[in-house]
């Protein structure tokens, strides 16, 4: 049976201004006619194909790839309406992001200002509505790939590392690798914000950073709490019942690296 292609506009929103490997999987989807094939040529294990798809099917509220009937080889897998519609959507964001990034680009040439395209399109990444308000430009130092999991240091800034795991399969749908900059986001409620550095370890990698209270409410209940590294990053977090915080206090920032989402601002 067919079925009605998923909104436009709605699938504008989900691409966004970018484009990623779920996307290059598609389209090899499209090309080859079969999952493992796609996942085989884009260099991504099966599983790792097969949720890339999941997750761009979820955000579109459609199916994206169907079984393809009877053929020369028997069968595979085809694009649905939506899938090809998701194809010709980031084609045609790609073309016009990049005809919007030339045009800044002639203007910085001609100004003094230290700051080149690159830096001003991770504005760019604020197009995705997110609750997690902590949200900073990292590199990856070091990328450690294990059995099941990939774990990575990041480069915050001159003086702070902070440490982030995920799964195999984000990791190679990401494409991600030393040296790459990328986006580590957390939410305000998993960060905890104290005046002591703690001297207990944690069963968790925890990341501590410290830097300057420039905000703190509820000294006595708890509540937020913002400091503030002296490279300019802004972390927002929370503080226990007494904590005690005043401003321009020296205060530490802890979060477990498992709570790190890692995202792209290409």
């Amino acid at each position: 049976m067919s079925q009605q292609p998923a909104d436009a506009n709605l699938l504008a929103g989900i691409l966004s201004e970018q484009t990623d490997k779920r996307i290059d999987i598609l389209r090899r989807i499209a090309d080859v006619g079969s999952i493992s094939e796609a996942a085989r040529s884009a260099g991504v294990s099966y599983k790792a194909a097969w949720q890339a798809i999941e997750t761009l099917s979820n955000l579109a509220g459609k199916p994206l790839v169907e079984k393809a009937v009877g053929g020369a080889k028997g069968g595979g897998t085809r694009l649905t309406t939506s899938g090809q519609l998701v194809l010709d959507l980031a084609d045609e964001l790609k073309r016009a992001r990049r005809t919007v990034l030339d045009r800044f680009a002639r203007k910085l040439a001609g100004s003094d200002e230290p700051t080149n395209v690159t830096q001003i399109a991770r504005i760019s990444a604020a197009s995705l509505a997110t609750s997690m308000r902590n949200q900073f430009p990292c590199t990856i130092e070091v990328m450690k790939i294990g059995s099941a999991l990939v774990k990575l240091i990041l480069r915050l800034d001159d003086t702070h590392l902070i440490r982030a795991s995920i799964t195999k399969e984000s990791a190679q749908i990401l494409g991600l690798r030393e040296g790459m900059e990328v986006l580590a986001l957390a939410k305000a409620t998993a960060v905890n914000i104290t005046a002591e550095f703690p001297v207990e370890k944690s069963e968790e990698q925890e990341n501590f950073i410290v830097g300057e209270v420039i905000r703190s409410d509820r000294a006595n209940k708890g509540g937020e709490c913002t400091i503030q590294l002296p490279s300019g990053i802004v972390i927002v977090g929370f503080a226990r019942a007494g904590h005690g915080l005043k401003l321009h206090q020296k205060a530490v920032a802890s979060l477990p690296s498992s709570v790190i989402v890692i995202a792209l601002a290409q």
